[in-house]
Parts: structure tokens; sequence; C-alpha cells
């Protein structure tokens, strides 16, 4: 579970950073036909968001970077009481008036998963 500072995800969100859990793709099992768009990433490599094409909730987020790793939005946790955050990426890009947990880890990029 974590929260993204960058600056896409706080227009795709709409608020200073977007929370998710992030999962491996390849256990990740999308019913329905959700909606799409991508955007070039800071990384040079595209970002697809997924989303509600009826209300347009936001779903989740992949990467070419981290193809492996999908990140499921927080919004659609139908009981989000047990999200708690266990870092801050993108903290390079975060607005200067949020609060940080200083509990957990801040990256200032994405950190790398291992090979």
């Amino acid at each position: 579970m974590l929260n993204c500072h960058c600056g896409d995800c706080q227009r795709a969100s709409g608020a200073p950073f977007a929370s998710g859990v992030v999962v491996r793709t390849a256990d990740l099992a999308i019913s329905g036909t959700p909606k799409a768009y991508a955007v070039r990433a800071s990384s040079g490599r595209m970002t697809t968001r997924g989303f509600c094409g009826d209300c347009g909730t936001p779903l989740f987020t992949q990467g070419e970077a981290n193809a492996q790793f999908t990140s499921i939005r927080f919004p659609t946790l139908d009981d989000a009481s047990g999200f708690a955050p266990m870092l801050d990426i993108w903290t390079s890009r975060a607005q200067p008036w949020v609060c940080l947990d200083e509990k957990i880890p801040h990256f200032p990029e994405s950190p790398q998963p291992p090979a």
C-alpha cells in the first residue's frame, strides 16, 4: 500500500497524491471492460490508468516501467478502513503543504523492484 505524489497521479486523482495497493499483474483478474487512457510517465515509458466508464472512478494503474505490478486504486476498496500506506513515492513532486507521515519511508522517485 502506498501513496504516489507524481504529477500524473495528482492530475488523475484530482488530489495531492493517489493511494493504492500494489499487486502482481499476473495475479489480477479484471471483470467487465474498464475504460483506459495512457500517458507518458516521468520515466519516458507509458502508464495506463483504468477507470469505470459509467461513473469515472479510478480503478487501477499499470506502467511499462514495472509491468509486473499493478496498483489497485484506493477508491475501489469496499472497506478502506484497513488501508495503511507503507511508503510514499515521488515525494520530490509532493506539494509543499502535504504532511508526509514520518513513520513510513519516503522515496524522491519510484523505488525499483528487485530483479
